[in-house]
């Protein structure tokens, strides 16, 4: 079978030579795979491409959906791939003084790494004074199997093959690629490894089957604290809140706020954990992957090219501004932008607070989509744009973490007015406008110069556990402390829920 298969931007062609069934198949048996966010169910636009006609029309279409033929011929839009550079999370800060007493000993390299469902950093540090070594970051080449941990959790339940191949993309092809990369030359030196990581992640790392978490009552294999051999996993706290959220919560110094304190980290799951008197509380709400740019008309994960940031000027037109190279053509629109789109668009008047477009204010209208507004640049030969269909996805991803928030504090009896701090963790808040972020509604209640951002934290609580073991213990004991809010059994969460799908709630 003869197929061209053309990378725009780069240049390169393929021909394949055996018989593959799709072409994202094909692609990820080539260690070429595209961006598959649903586990190329078909449920998303992330891997479109053009399908060149032997007149040269083309047609645009889910890769994973592509039955491949003799004498196909395929473009692949720089959007579709995973070799785009991602915006990955290498910056943070350790926010609590620490030993250097590493249950490694003191000689050698300890390898610190937060593994994220679609990130993954390594630091690698030097256990004589604690000095980096170096630092390397990349996609998880596990995305190849599922973009979200609900896809991967499912796949090993179904299949139990499957533990044995995310454990290897993880593992062969992610982490000791980025350990080489971080230790250098001084690789023969590395002899440990501390793992931050959600619950799934964590699990897939030490070879084990999360599939029982995708059953209620949601069942933990394994929770706390784990060592084997040179293998360190930081301890979860519950299926939905792992190790990630836990080495975050005290390398911060979060857990040591002497008034009432607020942790998010928002993703496809929104972690959110509530201190007051001593007292932890903590959640998890499916906000869905709308703030990571999956299912939306032009969205992508923030990383070089992507549409960062967005206003409306005193024209009613959108100023916009990218990550990287100002002058380089975007690639669409990340998070935070959309969160921007929120709070401007309902600002200047161009949406209801529904989310709806008011009268005049949009450049067009699609059968599907609804009203459309133009940001006035294409994304190859179409527009980049927002659409109502788009607002509304974010509106319901905004009102799971705005009412998992709202819930949190009244179990607690806190009001937001009283919270000495939130601390807003991970990737999103990178890049995250704060100002609007409340504007919107998705920190509900709160004021900005509340709002501390701490970057990478799951990595700050691996690079401090991985020197001070004084520090994992105190990991183990906060992760035990966590008292889980099942969100489902709040009555109030459905009403606030509904009250925060409007860009004015009640609140």
């Amino acid at each position: 079978m003869q197929i061209r298969l053309e990378f725009v931007g780069s240049g390169q062609t393929y021909e394949a030579g055996h018989d593959p069934q799709t072409l994202t198949e094909w692609l990820r048996h080539e260690n070429l795979p595209l961006n598959t966010r649903c586990g190329e169910r078909g449920l998303c636009h992330a891997c479109e491409v053009e399908v060149v006609q032997p007149d040269g029309s083309h047609t645009i279409e889910r890769a994973c959906q592509v039955a491949l033929r003799d004498g196909l011929s395929i473009r692949v839009p720089e959007a579709a791939r995973l070799a785009y550079r991602p915006q990955v999370m290498s910056s943070y800060r350790i926010g609590v003084p620490f030993a250097l007493a590493s249950e490694w000993g003191s000689e050698g390299i300890v390898a610190a790494v937060d593994i994220g469902t679609t990130t993954v950093s390594v630091v690698c540090l030097d256990l004589q004074d604690g000095s980096v070594v170096g630092t390397a970051s990349s996609f998880n080449n596990q995305i190849a199997l599922g973009d979200d941990v609900l896809t991967r959790i499912n796949r090993c339940r179904t299949d139990t093959s499957a533990v044995d191949e995310f454990h290897r993309l993880l593992w062969d092809q992610t982490l000791l690629p980025l350990a080489a990369e971080a230790a250098g030359d001084r690789l023969p030196e590395l002899c440990a490894w501390t793992l931050a990581g959600n619950t799934t992640m964590l699990h897939l790392a030490l070879q084990e089957n999360p599939g029982p978490m995708g059953v209620a009552p949601f069942p933990v294999p394994k929770l706390g604290s784990r060592r084997e051999g040179s293998l360190r996993a930081l301890p979860n706290a519950a299926a939905y809140l792992g190790a990630d959220i836990v080495a975050g919560l005290v390398a911060t110094g979060f857990v040591y706020e002497a008034g009432p304190a607020l942790y998010v980290d928002i993703g496809t799951n929104g972690e959110i954990v509530c201190l007051r008197d001593g007292k932890l509380a903590g959640c998890a709400t499916a906000a869905g992957p709308a703030f990571e740019g999956s299912g939306l008309s032009c969205g992508v994960r923030a990383g070089d090219g992507a549409i960062a940031h967005l206003r409306v000027g005193d024209d009613g037109k959108f100023e916009v501004e990218q990550i990287g190279d100002p002058k380089a053509k975007p690639l669409g629109i990340c998070g935070s932008a959309y969160v921007d789109f929120l709070a401007e668009g309902f600002r200047a008047g161009k949406l209801t607070a529904a989310g709806r477009a008011t009268p005049g204010a949009a450049d067009g209208t699609d059968e599907h989509e609804g009203a459309t507004f133009r940001l006035g640049m294409a994304l190859g030969k179409r527009p980049i744009d927002v659409t109502e269909r788009d607002v509304s996805r974010l509106l319901q991803a905004k009102a799971a973490i705005a009412a998992g928030i709202q819930t949190l504090l009244e179990v607690l009896d806190v009001r937001p007015s009283e919270v000495t701090a939130v601390y807003l963790a991970g990737g999103f808040g990178m890049h995250i406008d704060i100002g609007n972020a409340v504007a919107c509604g998705l920190l509900p209640g709160f004021r900005p110069d509340q709002v501390l951002l701490v970057g990478n934290a799951s990595l700050s609580g691996a690079h401090l556990a991985a020197l001070d073991q004084g520090a994992l213990k105190e990991m183990e004991t906060v992760a035990s402390r966590i008292e889980m809010v099942e969100l489902n059994l709040q009555p109030g969460f459905e009403d606030a829920y509904l009250d925060h799908l409007s860009l004015d709630p009640p609140y």
